[in-house]
């Protein structure tokens, strides 16, 4: 399986600590974990700072990512820097929601994840940030089901899971999912 995983310095792997920005080593990185565990092909996408794309050439980025080598699944997690920069939860995931209708026609599986919650430290030293966080999860799902769903023509979004309630070894639509996803969902088209 081929997976282009889409998302910001969680994605990429940055490892806060480092002076120049490096990254924190394979066996320690989500992405390179889930190559350990699953044997899938999956390509980082991943960009320090990346916010969801809410301009035109944006967009046209993303789709041109897609184009150059076409995944089986188009891994998206985003929302952390949207929040550094001030969005609400509610704000976020309307920025999501118009990315994923951009994106629906464009790739067969669409894997949402919303961001592990944030914790005080360095970069965040505001509860209200840290709520945010906490609701991502939660608003990302109930206002990009429908996107997701109606596109694929479903009334119910039944592949959407919580995966703080999940194992891993539980898991049936996809093998070796990594316990870190806060939630995610799958659609295909």
């Amino acid at each position: 399986m081929k997976v282009l995983c889409y998302g910001d310095s969680n994605t990429y792997g940055y490892d806060p600590k480092g002076f120049f920005g490096g990254r924190y080593p394979k066996e320690s990185h989500w992405v390179d974990i889930l190559v350990q565990r699953t044997g899938w092909e999956i390509r980082n996408e991943g960009q320090n700072g990346r916010e969801i794309p809410s301009r035109p050439f944006q967009y046209q980025r993303a789709g041109e990512l897609l184009a150059q080598s076409p995944p089986d699944v188009f891994a998206i997690m985003l929302g952390t820097n949207d929040l550094l920069r001030g969005y609400s939860a509610v704000e976020t995931c309307s920025r999501m929601e118009a990315f994923l209708r951009y994106l629906q026609p464009k790739c067969g599986q669409l894997l949402l994840i919303a961001p592990p919650p944030m914790k005080r430290g360095a970069w965040v030293t505001e509860e209200n940030l840290i709520a945010e966080s906490v609701k991502l999860a939660a608003v990302n799902k109930e206002k990009t089901d429908s996107v997701l769903w109606n596109a694929v023509g479903q009334t119910t979004p039944s592949p959407a899971m919580d995966t703080r309630r999940t194992s891993m070894t539980n898991w049936s639509s996809m093998r070796n999912r990594p316990k870190w996803y806060s939630w995610c969902m799958i659609c295909t088209s």
